[in-house]
């Protein structure tokens, strides 16, 4: 389907969608800001030579039973994992570490290099995540817009070639994610990110074959642009194999919009947060 740059700025332009975002941004904060006193993670651990190449590392009184590893959003150009500390809550409750990772940033970086970053940190937590109380076991990766891209990425990983012998994920959560780049190549916001159709199409995870069959939970606000709930659906319906036992269509969570969405994974009894524990 074929968008007019109207159109993309309309159903991919996010803070003009919800003129309140900046009260989410702070609530993030607040959120994280608590979440950093009360679990006192390691932070700044690096996994790789790339100046954002770092992950903070979340860990449950006991011995951790499975690793959470959750990539932040930002359309790949901005935020940071700091202001994602509050996911790690209901998780780390549970007896799961949650690293939240970062990664550099367009347009100091491709999204190419950001998706190799990503598998990267992966990696790291299987090689290393267990010297520093991580499990590598179980892993369940999730991300919150360009982080839903970024996760879904990760299923079309060929781990052997990375030098991992097994497949190293379990699940996945794709949240708000962007699953078809090629609306991106006219956005505004494309002078950053760079890119054309044929980079878009090559970066696109519900372009590309999975070589892994676990389940990929694709979930979205209900609230969110027509696009996003577009985007959601078309990952849904490019993976069959993936997705999770029992499901019958993308998670829709009412009453949520493009920010207040990933904001469920503060409460422990969401939705959003009971179906990734789910995936463990």
């Amino acid at each position: 389907m074929a968008l007019t740059p109207e159109e993309v700025e309309r159903g991919y332009n996010n803070r003009a969608a919800v003129p309140d975002h900046p009260r989410w941004l702070a609530r993030y904060a607040e959120l994280s800001a608590a979440a950093v006193r009360d679990l006192r993670p390691k932070r700044d651990l690096r996994y790789g030579p790339g100046p954002n190449e770092t992950l903070d590392l979340f860990l449950p009184s006991g011995p951790a039973e499975a690793t959470f590893v959750f990539i932040h959003g930002g359309y790949w150009r901005a935020l940071d994992k700091g202001d994602f500390s509050f996911v790690a809550a209901p998780f780390v409750a549970r007896g799961i570490a949650t690293a939240v990772i970062n990664y550099d940033l367009c347009p100091a970086v491709s999204i190419a290099t950001i998706v190799d970053q990503c598998r990267g940190a992966v990696a790291w937590i299987v090689g290393e995540g267990p010297l520093h109380g991580a499990d590598a076991t179980r892993i369940v990766v999730g991300g919150h817009s360009a982080g839903g891209h970024l996760t879904a990425m990760l299923y079309a990983t060929d781990w052997a070639a990375a030098g991992i012998a097994r497949e190293p994920i379990a699940g996945g959560v794709s949240l708000s994610g962007v699953h078809d780049l090629a609306p991106i190549v006219l956005a505004s916001f494309n002078v950053d990110l760079k890119l054309d159709a044929p980079e878009a199409a090559r970066l696109s995870p519900a372009r590309l074959a999975p070589r892994s069959t676990v389940p990929l939970l694709v979930a979205v606000g209900a609230d969110e642009t027509s696009e996003f709930l577009r985007q959601a659906q078309i990952q849904w319906d490019a993976w069959p194999a993936n997705r999770p036992a029992g499901d019958v269509a993308p998670l829709v969570v009412p009453a949520r919009n493009h920010f207040s969405v990933v904001a469920d994974y503060a409460d422990p009894d969401s939705e959003l947060t009971r179906r990734t524990l789910a995936l463990f």
